[in-house]
């Protein structure tokens, strides 16, 4: 709807030279329909929001009546009273009329010229009916994109990004906690948003599902279906909303909670949004770290003043047992975490992908002893993710080094994805790893990218991987297996699962191909870290 400030602004209204006379700061009345009376009890015809014109012919002459005339259209909730001048009034409208629409707050508008009546009355209602096409169009644009959102089924940060994109402030999607799991700030600053959320946010209470509180500027719908709720949608920023947001926020709303109904094996939205900001915080998504730690600190996880842990989690099969599912991977962690006091982001990372992992940023206190800290994690871990009930346990938990900022996280995490792809093929059963540990297939791991060890790796093995790969041969499995063994021939005949003399002999032709002595440890050394480095640059490449 209009308002009475922009239908003072219309050409067919101010060829009447207005002039406000009374409720000058109420011209941000709505103004519904336009409505001429030349009658005083018109007030029972009226619904509200009408901008009634009159000539004042038959308005009262006593003040009282021209009293009670102002009060009854201020009590129907008519947004203003235009009395053209030269029919009754001269030049200037009685005293007791400017005074009445004051006391009761209607604004009221005296014209000094001649004006049609209906040239008012269709300038008005046009300009209404192209803001109701307007609101039309705008609510046909809204359903196409929610509807489009919740069949790719996109998930919470995309509809918070799509309603903070249409009504241009800021959206914060929340829990019942209170903890913030996806924000868009729409160009504020994130830490001024975000500061003290969980306070800030229990201030706020509503009493409809959608409501507007006019001390925190945030209009406030609740997210959920079939009686269970569990967050709130909230369109921040300065001045009451429109009704086109409350339409917004409500379509928004419903999206939110269909996605959450129709993927009920999903990870949980918490894990979502801690995923994000570990995923944000990797890719430098943030242009300011401060943004990252606003965001932690609202999910409840303070990231400034404290010493940071990259930690992966890569999920790996038992025996026969297929790979545990990574949300089910990351719950678990993220119980694990809790237990053990500890303050942590958990989300997953690249799921989907052969590089699918579980990420914790871990948060710890000055003094704190991160190898205990590990150490209790990965226990309670594993009491919460054992795979049937025996001495596997589905997964591999690897460790960086304990950096001082957010800017350094990305490293503490690089190492800790490296050490996992490495630590993910010992056959050892150590609660976790962290890059002294793997000694030198972890050396071999962080150099596998250095030209100078894929020329050793080529001079080493280039002629026996060669020969397999003309001959379609399997002497470069056969060797590692006999170095693997030892050099135990025995031991490498059972692995390999061939006879004796068929061993003897794959290994008297590997010496030919790569004119060696198998005999000579320093040669059986060389060949054996060469072999490991080869399964690392394979692995990377795979």
């Amino acid at each position: 709807m209009l308002r009475l400030a922009d239908v003072l602004r219309l050409d067919a209204v101010r060829r009447g030279d207005p002039r406000v006379v009374a409720g000058a700061d109420r011209l941000d009345a709505r103004v519904r329909w336009v409505h001429s009376a030349e009658v005083t009890d018109i007030a029972h015809l009226l619904r509200g929001g009408e901008l009634v014109l009159t000539t004042g012919i038959a308005l009262p002459d006593e003040p009282a009546r021209l009293r009670a005339y102002i009060a009854e259209l201020a009590e129907v909730g008519a947004s203003g009273l235009i009395v053209e001048l030269g029919r009754k009034y001269a030049s200037t409208l009685p005293a007791a009329l400017i005074s009445a629409a004051e006391e009761y707050g209607l604004p009221l508008i005296a014209w000094a010229r001649e004006t049609p009546f209906v040239d008012v009355t269709e300038a008005v209602h046009a300009q209404i009916i192209d803001a109701q096409l307007a609101e039309l169009r705008a609510s046909d644009k809204l359903h196409e994109v929610f509807t489009q959102l919740s069949v790719d089924g996109a998930p919470p940060e995309e509809v918070v990004r799509q309603v903070a994109r249409l009504s241009g402030r800021p959206v914060v999607l929340e829990n019942l906690a209170h903890q913030v799991l996806a924000a868009d700030t729409a160009g504020a600053d994130p830490a001024e948003l975000l500061s003290s959320w969980e306070t800030r946010s229990r201030a706020v209470r509503t009493d409809e599902r959608t409501a507007y509180d006019a001390s925190s500027q945030w209009l406030v719908t609740v997210v959920g279906a079939r009686g269970e709720d569990w967050g709130r949608l909230i369109i921040a920023g300065e001045g009451p909303p429109s009704p086109r947001d409350g339409v917004l926020i409500e379509r928004a709303a419903t999206t939110l909670a269909l996605g959450r109904l129709l993927d009920q094996h999903a990870q949980s939205l918490e894990r979502q949004a801690h995923g994000s900001i570990i995923a944000g915080i990797l890719a430098h998504a943030y242009s300011d770290p401060q943004e990252a730690a606003a965001r932690a600190r609202a999910l409840g996880v303070p990231l400034t003043g404290r010493r940071l842990l990259g930690i992966v989690v890569l999920p790996c099969p038992v025996g026969t047992a297929e790979l545990p599912p990574l949300v089910e991977l990351a719950d678990a962690t993220a119980a694990a975490c809790r237990d053990a006091n500890l303050a942590a982001l958990v989300g997953t990372l690249g799921e989907g992908s052969p590089q699918a992992r579980v990420g914790v940023l871990a948060s710890l206190p000055a003094r704190a002893e991160d190898e205990r800290i590990l150490r209790e994690v990965a226990g309670r871990l594993r009491a919460h993710h054992a795979v049937g009930g025996d001495a596997g346990h589905g997964f591999v938990m690897a460790a960086g080094s304990t950096v001082e900022s957010i800017r350094d996280v990305r490293r503490s995490f690089l190492e800790a994805e490296q050490v996992a792809d490495v630590a993910a093929r010992r056959g050892d059963d150590r609660p976790f790893y962290r890059l002294p540990d793997l000694r030198l297939r972890g050396l071999l791991h962080l150099l596998r990218d250095d030209a100078r060890l894929q020329t050793f790796i080529e001079r080493e093995l280039g002629p026996l991987l060669a020969h397999d790969a003309r001959r379609g041969g399997d002497l470069v499995h056969v060797l590692a297996l006999y170095l693997d063994s030892g050099r135990n021939k025995a031991l490498a005949a059972q692995r390999a699962h061939l006879s004796r003399p068929a061993l003897y002999e794959r290994l008297r032709r590997i010496e030919r191909v790569l004119d060696t002595d198998l005999e000579d440890v320093e040669s059986c050394v060389s060949l054996h870290v060469a072999l490991l480095a080869l399964d690392s640059v394979r692995r990377d490449r795979s």
